[in-house]
C-alpha cells in the first residue's frame, strides 16, 4: 500500500512560493487502477511528479513523505528520498507528450537499452523488447525507428512499453491518451488495463475524461485548488458523491438517451496565490453558507471507505435528485434542500 502523509509541494517563481499540491494524506491499496481527476491547475500531474520522485528546482517537496510499500536491493523502505533509485524497475512514468518524452535523435531501440538495469546485457534486452512490443500491436521493426517516423498511437504505445516492460510495481500515467483519436485512446487504455491483469501492478492515471475514469478505474481521486475534495470507490463516487464539485463533473458528462441541456460549472478556480477563507470551493458551491466561508473543511470518511471535505456531504444526494430533475444551479433554493437532507438523516 502506498502512504502519501502531508504531501505540501511548493514551486518557486518569481513572485515567491506558491503551493501546489497541499496537506494531502491517502492510502492507496495494491494491485489497482486509481483515477486522477479535477480542472487544470488543481495539482493532478504535481502529485504525480511527487509520487515519482521527479522533484528539482522550481518544485520542491516542502513537507510530508511518500512509503511506497516496499524496500529497495538493501532492505531500506522506499520513499520519496531514494526512489529514483527504483526509476523503470519498480515504478515507471507514462508522460502526456510521447513526441516530447522520446529522443528525436535517438532510434527507439537504442532508447530503450539506455536504462541502467539493462547494462551489460543489452543485446539480450533487445531481443526481449522486438518480443514484448509484439505483445502490444507493435510489429518488431518499429523500435528500428526514429519517434518522427511512427504515427502518434505507435509512440504512444512504445512509451507504454517503456513503462511496462520492467514489470515494475506502480505506473504513473499522466493523461497517457492526450491529443490522440478516440480510437486510439480507446485501444492504448485497454492496452494498459490488459498490461494491469497481467502483472497486478498498482496504476495511478491522470485524466479529465470522466467517462474513461468510470470504465477502467476501481478508485477515484478529485482534486480541486491543490487539495484532494473526495476519494472513494469509483462505482461508490459515480452513484453518490459527497462532495459539490464532484457531482457537478459527473453532472457534466452527456448520457445516451437524455437530451436535457447540460450546465457547465459556473465560475473558475481560484489563483494559487490568492486562496479563499474557509471551502476553496465556497465561491462555486450551490450549498456554500456562512460557515463554508469561514471554516475549510477536513478530508474525514463520511461512510466506511469515502472520504470528502465537505461539511455538507450528507445534503449532496440531495443536490444530486434536484440537478436530476432538471433546474439550473441558480435556480435552486439551497435552504430547501439541506432541509430536506435533514430530515432524510
Amino acid at each position: 500500500m502506498i502512504r502519501l502523509e502531508n504531501i505540501v509541494a511548493t514551486y518557486t517563481t518569481h513572485r515567491g512560493q506558491v503551493h501546489a499540491v497541499e496537506g494531502v494524506n491517502l492510502e492507496i491499496p495494491d494491485s489497482t487502477i486509481v483515477g486522477i481527476a479535477g480542472e487544470s491547475g488543481c495539482g493532478k500531474s504535481t502529485l504525480m511528479k511527487v509520487l515519482y520522485g521527479d522533484i528539482g528546482f522550481p518544485l520542491s517537496l516542502s513537507s510530508g513523505k511518500v512509503d511506497y510499500g516496499f524496500v529497495n536491493d538493501r532492505g531500506e523502505p522506499v520513499t520519496t528520498e531514494n526512489i529514483r533509485d527504483e526509476w523503470f524497475r519498480r515504478i515507471s512514468y507514462i508522460p502526456q507528450s510521447s513526441m516530447s518524452s522520446l529522443n528525436p535523435v535517438m532510434r527507439i531501440r537504442d532508447q530503450f537499452v539506455d536504462f541502467p538495469a539493462t547494462a551489460g546485457r543489452k543485446k539480450e534486452v533487445l531481443a526481449q523488447v522486438r518480443s514484448f512490443v509484439q505483445k502490444l500491436g507493435l510489429p518488431p521493426q518499429a523500435i528500428d525507428a526514429y519517434p518522427h517516423q511512427l504515427s502518434g498511437g505507435m509512440r504512444q504505445r512504445i512509451m507504454v512499453a517503456m513503462a511496462t516492460f520492467f514489470q515494475p510495481e506502480v505506473i504513473l500515467a499522466d493523461e497517457p491518451t492526450t491529443a490522440l483519436d478516440v480510437v486510439v485512446q480507446k485501444s492504448i487504455l485497454l492496452l494498459l488495463l490488459d498490461l494491469q491483469k497481467e502483472m497486478g501492478n498498482t496504476i495511478l492515471l491522470v485524466s479529465h475524461d470522466m467517462g474513461v475514469h468510470y470504465q477502467i478505474t476501481r478508485k477515484m481521486l478529485i482534486m480541486y485548488a491543490a487539495k484532494v475534495v473526495e476519494y472513494a470507490d469509483t462505482d461508490d463516487l459515480f452513484q453518490q458523491p459527497l462532495h459539490p464539485y464532484t457531482l457537478m463533473l459527473i453532472h457534466s458528462l452527456p448520457t445516451i438517451g437524455d437530451d436535457r441541456a447540460r450546465h457547465g460549472l459556473p465560475g473558475s478556480p481560484p489563483s494559487l496565490w490568492e486562496m479563499p477563507q474557509g471551502c476553496r470551493f465556497a465561491p462555486r458551491c450551490p450549498l456554500a453558507t456562512a460557515r463554508c466561508r469561514r471554516e475549510e473543511p477536513p478530508l474525514k470518511e463520511h461512510v466506511r471507505g469515502r472520504f470528502s471535505a465537505c461539511h455538507y456531504a450528507n445534503s449532496v444526494p440531495e443536490l444530486k435528485k434536484t440537478l436530476e430533475a432538471g433546474p439550473k444551479l441558480s435556480e435552486i433554493n439551497v435552504m430547501e434542500l439541506m432541509a430536506e437532507a435533514e430530515r432524510d438523516i
